[in-house]
């Protein structure tokens, strides 16, 4: 088989969308490398800092990338994407303009008779009940509807401004590697084997470049990112590999 594709966590557009080019510059790269044997493509999640769908009004910018997108889908290559933490409000733009299917929580993908459950990785496991509970607010449909209400040009200026005074790209957070018995992942991999085998159990969300055993033939894998560690995962039907792209 042809080797099957994953990234997340991008973040185009932060910290501001002028330092944000030579990255999304090297991402687009990748896409260009990786589409000559690429069986599929998954991204995982928070491509963009933050991406909100108006009716008919989507964030500026982010134009190499999407172009490159569409050429890859019009290829015949399937891509999905996985909706993250910072572009959770996806609704049906990369459905209708570049045929990406968007899931908004986990899927379980078949590879080579190898089993995967892929998602972005916010909001799973036992802890992090703030953000559960934020995101529950956030993904309301009555807060949506009380967002669209303001100017995109509102709008989207305070939730980006927001969204960089509160993550990893800002430099205010100092991501660590906390453990197997405290990565909240690591023990949601775990939990979901006690009822159902997976091989795989593909996340962003944590930046952290990592593959730790979780079980008889079953590893949790975390794709880190491409702000500071510029890695991805390969699957080429008989094992998974995490790799930096150096272009």
């Amino acid at each position: 088989m042809k080797k099957v594709y994953f990234a997340s966590d991008q973040h185009f557009g932060a910290p501001t969308p002028e330092l944000s080019l030579p990255r999304e510059q090297k991402f687009v790269a990748w896409l260009d490398e990786v589409k000559h044997d690429a069986e599929a493509i998954f991204l995982l999640g928070d491509l963009f800092d933050f991406w909100f769908e108006y009716k008919t009004v989507v964030p500026k910018g982010f134009v190499r990338v999407l172009g490159k997108l569409a050429e890859i889908r019009d290829s015949g290559i399937p891509i999905y994407f996985f909706v993250g933490n910072h572009d959770l409000w996806m609704n049906d733009y990369f459905e209708t303009e570049l045929n990406i299917p968007v899931y908004h929580d986990n899927k379980e993908f078949t590879f080579n008779g190898k089993t995967f459950l892929i998602g972005h990785g916010d909001g799973k496991g036992p802890g992090d009940k703030g953000y559960k509970r934020m995101k529950k607010v956030f993904t309301n449909p009555f807060s949506k509807w009380l967002f669209r209400w303001l100017h995109p040009d509102v709008g989207v200026s305070l939730a980006q401004y927001l969204s960089v005074k509160n993550k990893l790209i800002s430099g205010d957070e100092d991501v660590k590697f906390l453990g197997e018995e405290n990565e909240w992942l690591v023990l949601y991999a775990k939990r979901k084997l006690e009822t159902q085998h997976y091989n795989y159990f593909i996340f962003g969300h944590r930046h952290l470049p990592m593959i730790i055993e979780v079980g008889q033939d079953a590893k949790y894998v975390n794709l880190g990112d491409w702000i500071g560690y510029f890695t991805y995962g390969v699957f080429d039907g008989e094992t998974f590999e995490l790799k930096k792209f150096e272009k």
